[in-house]
Parts: C-alpha cells; structure tokens; sequence
C-alpha cells in the first residue's frame, strides 16, 4: 500500500472526560458542537470502558494493547517495558510519520514508544520541570499557578482558602492563548497543517477536563452553575462503604451542592474548551481535503464521578462514571456514519482498531478487539487498579467489582439498580452468577491475556569478576560449541 493511500489517523485523547457529559451521549446542558458533529460522522461506542481508572495505567492500555497487570504500568510513575508493542511502533511499520502532542504521563518523561516526535504537557511529577510547554511559560516568566495548587503536594499544603472552598474550581490564571488546551489545539494545528494526503498519525492528547477545573477567562464564564442539571447520581451524603474506601482528594462529606454546581460548570468549560480546538482542527482538515481519508478517534483515559454518591474526582469504588468513558470514531470514507454501538467495549481495542485501520496485524500479545470488524457480542469488560487490589469485571446488565479484602467486594444489578447503591454480593440469590462474573476474571488473567515476554537486554548486569561484559563472548562460545558439535558429529556412524 503507497502512503498516498494510507488513511491519516488523529487519536484525541481527553483526561478524566466522563461519558455522560457530551451532548453526544444525552446531556442537554453541555456545548461541544464539534464533537457532536464528529459522533454524527462516525460512530458512538456507548459502553466504552477504560482499562483502568487511573492516568497512566489507562493510557499504556491504550498504547499497548494490554491490561494493566500485563503491561505492570500500575501506578502513575512507572515505565512501559521498552520491547513491548505500541500502535506507533505498529504504524511505523506501516510507513506512518507518528507524532505525540500533549499530555502522555511517562515515566522517563521522554520514553521512546514508537513517536517519531513528542511534544509535551505533563501535569504530574518531574514530566511538568521537563517538558515542552512549561518551558514555553517560563520563556513568557509565567507558571499555571492553579494548577501547581492543585497537583504539587508542596503547594498545595499552602493553598489558600479559595482553593479548598471551591474544591479547586478557579478560574485559570493563565490568558486563554497560554492555558494547556490552547497550546495543545495550536501545536495541533500546526502538525496536521504539515500532513500530506496520507500516512501520518497524530496522538494529541488534552491535560483537560482533569482537576483543578480551571478554564481561562470567557470560557469560565459559558456556564451558568444554578442553571445546570445535577448529573445522575448524585446523593445528599456520601455512602458509608465510599467513604471506608477514601475519604477523597477534598473532603467528599463537606461536598456542597454548590461547590458541585460550580465544579459542573468549569469541567463542562475546559471540555468545551477543547470541543472549541477540535472543531478548528476539522475544519483545516476539511480545507486541505483530508477529513474523508482521517480516521478521527476521540476517548479519554477514565471517567469522573462528579457528584455520584457525592463523591468528586477519582480514588474510590470503580463505578460506572469513572470507568465509562466516550469513544466516538469517524472511520476514513465516513463508513458507518450515524451509528450507534451498543456492544461493550475497552481501551484495549484502540490498539488492535489502529492496526487494523492501517493495514497491520496487532502484536501478538495484544488482546483487544478490531472495531472494524462485526463486533461478536463481548460478555464482559474489565477494569484494574492498584496492583490487583481492586477489579472490575463488567456485563451489560451486572458488574462485579472484586477487592483484595473481600469483604469490600460489591456486585450490582445494573437493570434494577443502574446507579450501584444497593450492593448484593452477599445476596444467594446471585451467588452463580457472582461465580460467573468471577470465573471470567480468572478466564482472563490466566488464559485469555497471556503475559507478554520482557526482553531487555541491556539491562545492567551484576558487577563481579565471573560476568562477561554482555554479549562479548557470545560468537567465541558459540563457535567453540559448534567446533566441538562437528567433532562429535563426524563420530557418527
């Protein structure tokens, strides 16, 4: 295939963007015309599910193909084993151009995994005192102070009142053109402006909607807080199992409905925000006639529970709003445009649907599936976090999320009881098919998702007399075995 006829694929990644908040997916009070547009063009994968329900587990997900206890990126500083298959590295094969725009969480900040170029926004640990666009602010002598409120511990033990009453809802610091989305949306523009009619493959990748909710002025302003539908969900007191698992990043008891209400209205304005610079990047995709020939993939790296069981952020019971998350495709030629799926699917499935899409097997370790192809009615999905510690096995109807204390396990009726209140893994009328959600758990970890083979061979070596330097002996050996072997087989009768 010439790379005139390759399909050009642009992989939008958002942070933190629960599924039920884009006009796509049913919410009335928020404004993303631009990915509304896209669903209308594509396909809306309406149980979609991240692979974990943290940053940077989900995001190796996606890269590798792999869940997180083959992959082992558990936590977010941890390191993709370097001989492990990406979907760049598979497009490189293909004769993509790949560049990465944005936020990628990786641990070294630079990891090579398969982009040609990265140009990087880090939010959390060394990646933000080494990447590209805080050395952009401090060429301007600027710093994003809200954020470095929110997401350096050393700060954030001297924030100021504001901070905490607002549950980090504050309106950014930075003037609009400096703020994280549009120097994304920008750097964005510029790369596909470089694109030719095929070939190329940009993952751009938005620190936003994640914490703190911190739009630039005008954009703070688009929402009206008293004006805005609480989310479904939404409870007067936290559960007392939520608050056993964590007390919350701010307190999830003194939760106010109006410090929820303003929260709503921020996070609806970074994700309009970006709705904003995706709709620029479509429309010079349509100028320079390549919108028909790009597959345009949207998702994010988990939810948010914003308000659910009046908890807010992350770091609690796998529920739906934190592990359902969008996936809108526009697939090249608009096939299937308008189309809704129903079936249930994983973060998984990016890498193998990339592949696909160029023309290319997915690595042999990679478990997910092909969404080009006739979906075959999946029974679960599943979700990990924290080193096993908790797992969430998910069907259509039921969900399992099975803990390490297992007296913390919870399974749900999602038919009865959509919004996970009433907890009946206790209950014997489940009790088979609790089993069953189990045994496909098992299924998986064992059988299903083969551990990929680590091979690093440079990695150090012991330092001691006896240990050749690595290998330098290898031919030498090698050809004195073989001298040895051609002796004894000259022997032979």
């Amino acid at each position: 295939m010439s790379e005139k006829r390759l399909p050009n694929i642009l992989f939008i990644m958002a942070d933190q963007h629960r599924a039920d908040c884009l006009g796509a997916y049913g919410n009335t009070d928020i404004r993303t015309p631009h990915l509304d547009q896209l669903a209308a063009d594509g396909v809306v994968y309406e149980s979609h599910f991240c692979n974990a329900p943290v940053c940077t587990p989900s995001r190796y997900s996606t890269l590798t193909g792999l869940h997180p206890h083959q992959h082992l990126g558990w936590t977010n500083r941890c390191t993709i084993q370097p001989e492990l298959g990406t979907y760049p590295k598979t497009l490189k094969r293909a004769g993509y151009t790949t560049a990465a725009i944005g936020k990628m969480h990786l641990t070294p900040t630079y990891q090579d995994v398969g982009f040609d170029r990265m140009e990087l926004v880090e939010q959390n640990g060394d990646g933000r005192y080494e990447d590209d666009y805080h050395r952009y602010l401090q060429n301007l002598g600027l710093i994003d102070y809200v954020d470095l409120l929110d997401q350096v511990n050393e700060y954030r033990q001297q924030a100021p009142e504001h901070y905490w009453d607002s549950r980090g809802a504050m309106v950014s610091d930075l003037p609009e053109e400096h703020h994280s989305t549009a120097w994304i949306g920008r750097r964005g523009l510029a790369e596909i402006d470089k694109w030719g009619d095929g070939g190329n493959l940009l993952f751009l990748s938005f620190v936003k909607p994640h914490h703190p909710f911190d739009p630039p002025a005008s954009w703070s302003e688009m929402y009206d807080p008293d004006a805005l539908k609480l989310l479904p969900g939404w409870t007067e007191s936290c559960l007392p199992r939520d608050l056993e698992k964590h007390t919350g990043f701010f307190p999830h008891e003194q939760l106010t409905e109006q410090q929820l209400r303003l929260c709503m209205s921020y996070y609806y304005a970074t994700i309009s925000h970006i709705d904003h610079y995706i709709g620029n990047i479509v429309e010079l995709l349509k100028h320079k006639g390549l919108y028909d020939n790009t597959l345009i993939l949207y998702t994010s790296d988990h939810g948010e529970y914003l308000g659910f069981h009046h908890l807010l952020l992350k770091q609690n019971y796998m529920y739906d709003p934190l592990v359902r998350v969008p996936l809108i495709v526009k697939y090249p030629g608009m096939s299937a445009a308008g189309e809704r799926c129903a079936e249930l699917t994983s973060g998984i499935d990016v890498t193998a649907t990339l592949a696909a899409v160029a023309g290319e097997q997915p690595g042999p370790d990679m478990t997910g599936v092909d969404l080009t192809a006739p979906l075959a009615g999946r029974r679960y999905v599943f979700s990990e976090n924290a080193k096993g510690e908790q797992y969430m096995v998910r069907s259509r109807s039921h969900k399992l999320i099975l803990c390490k204390d297992d007296a913390k396990s919870l399974f749900f009726d999602l038919q009865r009881d959509p919004l996970e209140m009433t907890n009946l893994y206790a209950d014997e009328a489940y009790r088979d098919m609790i089993a069953e959600h189990k045994a496909a758990l098992h299924q998986m970890i064992l059988f299903d998702a083969p551990a990929p083979v680590f091979l690093y061979e440079d990695a150090k070596l012991l330092e001691a007399p006896n240990v050749p330097s690595a290998g330098a002996q290898v031919p030498a050996f090698a050809g004195w075995v073989r001298e040895k072997m051609n002796e004894a087989l000259t022997r032979e009768p």
